[in-house]
């Protein structure tokens, strides 16, 4: 379908990408993603949406920007919380409220271990965590305090309920399409507070007043969003693709569970469904594995640099058919090479 639309979307004689973000023909793309997105993940209408720059990361300085006001709480679970919580300090005081460093966060903590503040104005944390292969399987108990969560790599991999979250953010380039693009899912009542000094590209208000056109936004993102959206829709929502991705993580898992040559890197009750992170016997039959797979198609399998190994990133995109794919290489693999 992009290719189809590339050069001349709907007649118009222009791609999406040479459209002008007020063309009519572009705000009818651009309400129509909002809508579908509403629709795919059952927004509540005192929830805004926002298109915004800057990716996942923009947000790590956004979102203190906007609602740091005394304290906030952070969990780390991962890098990208690590980051998050790191950049935040710029902007005020941050309470780790959980900090998973010494464990090399192979686990999602549970709620006892959380050492929340009363007085926090938001809790932040990282839904999913590509490097290390955990995901939380719970909604953190915060009384009341507002749960901002950067779910860049689960987000449209299964329903939520947007309505226990203050804040949701993703960069779209794992589930929701391609780079270049940052989506913000706020309860409308926590806009209005930000700092003097914050950026104006970065001011939700600004961000709400203009809805999201401040300047131009990343119209080809956007765009690609919309096609991800129908796709899903046209699956059936959220229920089928988690039920997908659910069937995906107990096809490889079970995998890894039943032969003694590969080591998972995540504990067993903080497995995410998007990225398996294990290892071979040795660094250097890591290395072979991924030789090895590429030769078969098989690709960019390569753990990440700060925990090696091997990680298979298994999103909304990738079929089942490639996930048993990897599951036959994986057996042939462990016989050919077994010690």
């Amino acid at each position: 379908m992009l290719s189809e639309e590339r050069y001349n979307y709907e007649g118009s004689g222009m791609a999406v990408m040479e459209m002008s973000h007020r063309s009519k023909g572009y705000l009818k793309i651009f309400e129509e993603v909002k809508a579908d997105l509403r629709k795919v993940m059952n927004i509540p209408e005192n929830y805004e949406i926002f298109f915004m720059h800057g990716g996942a990361t923009g947000q790590f300085s956004a979102i203190p920007l906007n609602l740091l006001k005394k304290k906030a709480d952070y969990i780390v679970t991962g890098n990208f919380a690590k980051k998050a919580a790191e950049e935040a300090a710029k902007y005020g005081e941050v309470h780790l409220a959980y900090n998973g460093k010494e464990e090399n966060y192979k686990r999602i903590p549970k709620q006892e271990e959380l050492k929340l503040s009363k007085d926090a104005d938001y809790v932040h944390l990282c839904a999913n965590n590509t490097i290390f292969g955990t995901e939380w399987d719970y909604i953190p108990e915060t009384n009341g305090v507002p749960i901002v969560a950067d779910m860049s790599s689960s987000i449209l991999s299964k329903e939520i309920d947007v309505s226990r979250y203050g804040l949701i953010y993703a960069g779209a380039q794992k589930n929701m399409g391609i780079s270049g693009l940052a989506v913000v899912i706020i309860r409308k009542d926590l806009i209005g507070e930000a700092k003097e000094y914050t950026p104006v590209l970065y001011r939700y208000d600004l961000t709400q007043k203009n809805d999201s056109m401040y300047n131009t936004p990343s119209t080809y993102s956007i765009y690609v969003l919309g096609k991800v959206l129908k796709w899903i829709l046209n699956l059936g929502g959220l229920k089928e693709m988690e039920q997908r991705n659910a069937l995906k993580a107990k096809t490889l898992y079970e995998c890894l569970d039943n032969c003694d040559f590969y080591t998972p890197l995540a504990k067993k009750d903080s497995r995410s469904r998007m990225n398996v992170t294990f290892t071979a016997p040795s660094p250097e039959l890591d290395a072979e594995f991924v030789k090895e797979a590429a030769e078969r198609g098989l690709l960019n399998l390569k753990g990440h640099r700060l925990i090696g190994g091997i990680r298979a990133s298994i999103y909304n995109a990738m079929p089942q058919e490639g996930v048993e794919e990897l599951v036959a290489f994986m057996k042939q693999f462990a016989k050919e090479h077994a010690l």
